[in-house]
């Protein structure tokens, strides 16, 4: 069904984001973005990554680490990077308010056109950065087109995130293979609804895989079957950027491996990710070692 002549196994489109995390442990900045989660996941898994980002030059570093794991970096400089603060006024991980001290800009057509690859994730901070336009050139490549909710739910009002319907959302849901949301954000689409009833509402919109997380696990729905899977940390030291780790682990296997073999995967990835700060830094041994001790029945 794909195009043979693809360069990239998986592509990430998304801001680079300094985020200042505020919670009970204390404030400290850290190097997010979905893109930036995404691809660090890929490339532990062996895959050939592309990674399309906007960011300062102030932070190149970020560059040059992805590269050092042999990822692709196609980079726009702009004045400043997309810059938030997360806090989390309690100890529900699933509770946070988030505001915006900068951006990066929005992304255009041209930025991914040109890009060949079996699947695309999109990862977007806020509602602007990646438009239906964008998401049109990207559905016009024979690939898989994953996306995080949050990418078009979240609006900047008056330096604050805050989650709110669009437009555009049919339209948008119709493009898509892979869609990720979490709990707090299927209510706000469905309302009072259980997750199962929920993804169902996502599915039939258009996407033909949905993943909810929460704060106990992941919920996915594809083929016509639901999987759950709980996520298993340690201790959760790393909230920032769960959804964007679980949504890019079950895509880069879903390119070989079916939904139920994903939602395992991605729930062991994730929670060995939870239980640091930043991007995922595990060994695939150690995914392995988690699924065998934990997922199997």
């Amino acid at each position: 069904m794909l195009k043979k002549n693809c360069i990239y196994d998986i592509a990430f489109l998304g801001h680079y984001t300094k985020d200042t995390i505020v919670s009970s442990a204390g404030t400290r900045i850290v190097d997010g973005g979905a893109f930036n989660y995404g691809s660090h996941v890929a490339a532990r898994m062996g895959l050939k990554v592309a990674a399309i980002t906007r960011l300062a030059k102030e932070d190149q570093r970020v560059i040059d680490r992805l590269k050092r794991l042999n990822v692709s970096v196609f980079a726009h400089i702009s004045p400043k990077s997309t810059c938030l603060r997360l806090e989390y006024p309690t100890n529900n991980v699933d509770e946070r308010t988030i505001f915006v001290e900068s951006t990066a800009g929005n992304f255009t057509p041209e930025e991914v056109k040109n890009i060949k690859s079996f699947a695309f994730v999109i990862g977007a901070s806020m509602r602007g950065e990646i438009s239906l336009s964008v998401i049109n050139e990207l559905s016009k490549k024979n690939t898989i087109l994953s996306a995080d909710v949050q990418s078009f739910i979240r609006v900047n009002e008056g330096g604050k995130l805050v989650p709110r319907e669009w437009p555009e959302r049919n339209m948008i849901f119709s493009h898509l293979d892979i869609l990720k949301t979490d709990a707090v954000e299927a209510g706000i689409l469905f309302g009072d609804c259980n997750l199962h009833a929920a993804a169902q509402k996502m599915h039939d919109l258009g996407p033909k895989e949905v993943i909810i997380t929460h704060r106990d696990g992941l919920l996915v729905y594809a083929e016509n079957k639901f999987y759950t899977q709980k996520f298993f940390p340690k201790e959760i030291i790393g909230r920032s950027g769960r959804g964007d780790t679980c949504l890019a682990s079950y895509t880069a296997k879903r390119l070989s491996a079916s939904p139920k073999e994903a939602a395992i995967w991605a729930a062991a990835v994730t929670s060995l990710k939870m239980e640091t700060e930043g991007p995922f830094k595990r060994t695939i041994e150690e995914v392995n070692y988690l699924i065998q001790t934990k997922y199997q029945s």
